[in-house]
């Protein structure tokens, strides 16, 4: 489990913060950086594929590793081909360079949230409940190293080339992205020496048939999604200026068109797959075995009203530090951190400090219960936020930076502990790559959303006003949290 978190933290930075700053030494422009956090919102519909992954068996692969092997082998060799794609890219070169940038890193987000599908299945069925708690946290001790290699690694790597903000190097990046992707061999040779789960045996109620016809369906939804969001570009294009008239705001305008194409795409995704269930184009008990059934399950465990509230705190708990992360690393490069300071303290100091505070928060969920730590987590995530603000305004000051970054990690590994506690207290055995990959993708949806507004507000307000913002999107998360105590374990 320390390789396959190691595995599984690696690529995540490469789409956010290290790829952020790989686009700003290269000129492009914050409002455009921000936008590839997007890139990662595969992580926030996995739960779209996860069924896919739990049930289809891959050719020959899965006769010769198993179910979940299979699919762990398959995600991480895609991983290594995004990585590598984006590593051939220069995003100065022009639009169509950025584009493709682009399409490696949306590729680099799917690969990788399949590859946290498996994994995360892998661990629930490897082991004994008693078992689970050590599994956890020890994949989330190699999910923080392989974090630190990417980020701080990467930044290491980038400086050691020659890429500076002042003199920037394609050459610098595109190595250090290669070493990226050898890195990942980690994973791929840990996939290969470990054993398949027990109780993972391929099904055999449904035919050959039934799951290329469930490969289909899925296929069609995404088409859906991707033509409606592409052909809805002319409505951008027809509404904005009306709406930036209207609110006087472009970024209002921008903002509300943004999540109308967003709504648009989800909904005819849906449309089609109503469509194709109605002309009996894949097997319906398939279709009810394996999205609905799971569902069902949680709401009728907890009722409606819960099921909704317990929902809203699963989707906005995390939505005040995943806003400000975005934008972390381009806001410590504008205020003259070096990549070399970057790396050493954010990175490297941080991910102890969050190491820390996620030992802490395990034991004080121990000794006060998962409720309490979940709601001090909600308040420290919210108001270290502000520390951001002084350092906007005292510059380059090494101290502060120490200072924030402390806290900050701190406050995000102890509100980190008590979260996944309460994720998998959700969680019915009986279903576990679904409702887990569903509960991990809410967590992140809103959230990656907004986040990939940031740079806009960064632009239009500064820094200091953007760091108030992410603290009073924070504060409603108080009120959800204290509402579902009767209902955490």
């Amino acid at each position: 489990m320390l390789f396959l978190g190691f595995s599984a933290g690696v690529p995540i930075l490469l789409i956010f913060s290290t790829l952020g700053l790989w686009l700003n030494e290269a000129g492009v422009a914050k409002s455009s950086i921000t936008f590839f956090s997007w890139a990662a919102l595969g992580y926030s519909f996995k739960f779209v594929w996860a069924p896919l992954v739990d049930r289809l068996p891959l050719p020959i692969l899965t006769k010769l590793l198993g179910r979940r092997r299979a699919w762990m082998l398959i995600s991480q060799l895609a991983i290594m081909g995004a990585i590598l794609l984006m590593s051939s890219v220069d995003p100065k070169a022009g639009v169509d360079s950025l584009t493709l940038m682009a399409y490696g890193a949306v590729l680099l987000g799917f690969s990788s949230a399949t590859q946290d599908i498996v994994i995360d299945a892998y661990r629930i069925e490897s082991a004994d409940k008693d078992m689970q708690s050590m599994l956890s946290a020890t994949y989330i001790a190699g999910y923080r190293i392989g974090m630190l290699v990417a980020g701080a690694g990467g930044l290491f790597l980038a400086s050691y080339f020659g890429s500076t903000k002042a003199l920037y190097s394609v050459s610098a990046w595109s190595n250090t992205y290669v070493i990226m992707s050898l890195v990942m061999m980690v994973g791929v040779m840990t996939t290969l020496i470990i054993k398949e789960p027990q109780s993972t045996s391929t099904r055999t109620d449904y035919s050959t048939l039934d799951y290329t016809r469930f490969f289909a369906l899925f296929l069609a939804i995404v088409a859906a999604f991707i033509t409606a969001f592409v052909y809805s570009a002319d409505l951008v294009k027809t509404l904005k200026p009306v709406l930036t008239e209207t609110f006087s705001n472009k970024h209002l305008s921008g903002f509300v068109v943004g999540s109308m194409r967003m709504a648009l795409a989800i909904v005819s995704a849906y449309i089609a797959t109503r469509v194709l269930i109605v002309l009996n184009v894949v097997n319906r008990p398939m279709v009810d075995d394996t999205y609905v059934a799971p569902v069902k399950d949680f709401f009728n465990r907890y009722g409606l009203n819960v099921a909704i509230l317990l929902l809203a705190v699963i989707g906005l708990y995390r939505v005040s530090d995943i806003v400000l992360g975005v934008v972390a690393n381009i806001f410590y490069q504008d205020m003259g951190f070096t990549k070399v300071e970057i790396a050493t303290v954010s990175k490297t100091f941080g991910l102890f400090m969050t190491i820390a505070g996620g030992f802490l928060g395990g034991v004080m969920a121990i000794r006060f219960g998962v409720f309490k730590v979940l709601f001090l987590g909600a308040v420290l995530s919210a108001l270290t936020n502000l520390l951001f603000i002084i350092l906007a305004n005292v510059g380059h000051d090494i101290t502060w930076l120490y200072v924030t970054i402390t806290m900050d990690n701190l406050s995000a590994g102890l509100a980190g502990a008590a979260f996944i506690a309460f994720l998998s207290s959700l969680t019915n055995i009986k279903f576990t790559a679904v409702q887990y990959a569903v509960f991990s993708s809410l967590m992140t949806l809103l959230p990656k959303i907004f986040g990939g507004y940031s740079g806009g507000i960064v632009e239009a307000f500064g820094y200091s006003q953007f760091f108030i913002i992410t603290t009073l999107i924070g504060l409603p998360i108080l009120y959800l949290v204290y509402k579902i105590k009767p209902y955490i374990n």
